[in-house]
């Protein structure tokens, strides 16, 4: 029992880059009428520079919560963190990371250049600079042609294409996604799929990415981060060793086969926490 427990003790050891984000110790607890809610529990995680990490665990285990404290979206109730190594607080006002949610939150009286200039008049970027930059990255995600289009006459892939280019448009160091194919079709879901790894491949940026598919997350991810039922710990921490460069192809392959199959491992193990 000792050793199975010892085998699911979460490995940290980040890559070889410079560390983004760095979690200590880290539990947070939500304070509510009916009681507390228990949501994390001592997470220790670091992610390096260049990694794409994903978090996966089943509803309610603190995915979103985790991506929401490094955002500094929510405030540990014990432990650290650090982003870029300042606090999560000075590293949301200095603009370092870029958040893609679940839906593509675009405004809809907003053509799709104007919605991804946003980020850009918020900061006071110059007009012409703010449209060279949106177009720049509405190219890098197959969106260009598409700049005065509104959002209700773009497909729902498309539309959560223009949140990423969004995102990336003021040049953050990392980019945080929460399950942003969740809503999609398979099918459009495993093309996003193809196209973040190549937009991964070409802008170098770290991104921290959560989801419910062990596939996506074996497909995608240098790094699979497995959480428990909550409050969410973490039982795994998985170094995925697949070529960087991926097709939909590789899903056949024992090697992706062989990853799926411990993360379900580690889904499983969790479960064994839960009260």
């Amino acid at each position: 029992m000792v050793a199975m427990q010892e085998q699911l003790e979460a490995r940290t050891d980040a890559g070889s880059g410079p560390l983004v984000v760095d979690v200590r110790d880290l539990s947070l607890t939500f304070k509510t009428s009916d009681g507390p809610v228990y949501a994390l529990s001592h997470v220790d995680l670091q992610i390096a520079e260049g990694d794409f990490v994903s978090f996966i665990g089943p509803s309610g285990c603190g995915k979103t919560t985790m991506l929401r404290v490094i955002a500094d979206l929510e405030r540990p109730t014990d432990g650290q963190i650090t982003v870029n190594g300042v606090s999560a607080e000075e590293a949301r006002l200095n603009r370092s990371y870029g958040y893609v949610f679940q839906a593509a939150a675009l405004y809809p009286w907003r053509n799709i250049l104007r919605n991804v200039t946003l980020p850009l008049e918020i900061m006071g970027v110059p007009a012409a600079e703010r449209r060279d930059r949106a177009r720049r990255y509405l190219e890098l995600v197959n969106l260009a042609g598409f700049e005065k289009k509104f959002p209700w006459q773009l497909s729902g892939g498309m539309q959560q294409r223009a949140s990423i280019a969004r995102a990336l448009c003021f040049d953050p160091a990392l980019l945080l996604m929460d399950e942003p194919f969740g809503a999609l079709d398979e099918i459009v879901r495993d093309h996003l799929n193809e196209q973040l790894l190549q937009l991964w491949e070409k802008t170098g940026k770290t991104v921290v990415f959560v989801t419910h598919s062990i596939p996506e997350a074996v497909f995608l991810s240098s790094k699979i981060v497995v959480m428990s039922p909550r409050p969410g710990r973490v039982i795994d921490v998985i170094h995925n060793d697949l070529p960087r460069q991926r097709t939909l192809d590789i899903r056949e392959s024992p090697a992706f086969l062989s990853v799926a199959h411990r993360v379900r491992q580690g889904l499983r193990a969790g479960h064994s926490y839960d009260d």
